[in-house]
């Protein structure tokens, strides 16, 4: 399987339109007005995997730049990211913020989503960007809510007796929790609304070792239970 990641372009839209009904059947769909706005604030940004065997769009990633400190910890996806429509760019900020990341079912667990994060990953290190955070959909925490709060969830998933369908993926990108906070997409019925705010520090602007900070979420949570 080949699959080589670019820019997104409008000819694109029809495919990403399709494949977002398909991941999210029970979200709103992106629409093409969104799409359209992504790629005129900051086509950079935006990416597709593609399957040069069947010539398909097979993952998509979209983002936006942010100046970290502008926002609360607490903050929701819809806050950030202008309900999708990313007119939060911030072409001066210091944090690449992933505002969306999906494979075609078809394609899941075959390098798509690793294929697409290596992608952001280099342009953050282009663009000289300090961080790439994102918030992380606990898409496995309804089938644990009935016996552990959210915290305790991402704890366990951070040290491997959970494994979450999009939060364990993250963390063995290079990502670390920040945080777990309420209400980031408050109709989620999978999460229940909640997410890790995750963050991938880039290696030229800051040296701590990743094993650290992957550390860190959870004794800070041991410390204050």
């Amino acid at each position: 399987m080949s699959i080589i990641v670019r820019n997104t372009t409008s000819r694109d839209f029809p495919e990403i339109l399709e494949m977002s009904k398909r991941v999210y059947p029970d979200f709103p769909p992106w629409t093409e007005k969104h799409l359209q706005s992504h790629i005129r604030i900051f086509p950079e940004g935006q990416f597709v995997a593609v399957d040069l065997k069947s010539g398909h769009i097979v993952g998509m990633a979209a983002s936006l730049i942010i100046r970290w400190k502008d926002y609360s910890i607490n903050a929701s996806w819809n806050e950030i990211t202008d309900y999708g429509m990313f007119s939060t760019h911030n072409p001066e900020g210091d944090t690449l913020y992933g505002a969306e990341v999906m494979v075609s079912p078809s394609m899941q667990r075959r390098g798509v989503g690793k294929k697409i994060y290596e992608a952001r990953f280099n342009l953050a290190i282009r663009l000289n960007l300090t961080r790439i955070c994102a918030g992380a959909r606990l898409s496995g925490y309804h089938r644990y809510a009935h016996k552990i709060d959210a915290k305790e969830y991402v704890s366990k998933v951070i040290r491997g007796s959970i494994k979450d369908p999009t939060l364990s993926f993250q963390l063995k990108q290079g990502f670390h929790v920040l945080a777990v906070v309420p209400n980031y997409l408050p109709s989620d019925r999978e999460s229940l609304g909640y997410a890790a705010i995750i963050e991938w520090l880039n290696p030229n602007k800051v040296q701590i070792p990743e094993s650290h900070l992957q550390s860190l979420y959870v004794k800070k949570e041991t410390v204050q239970s």
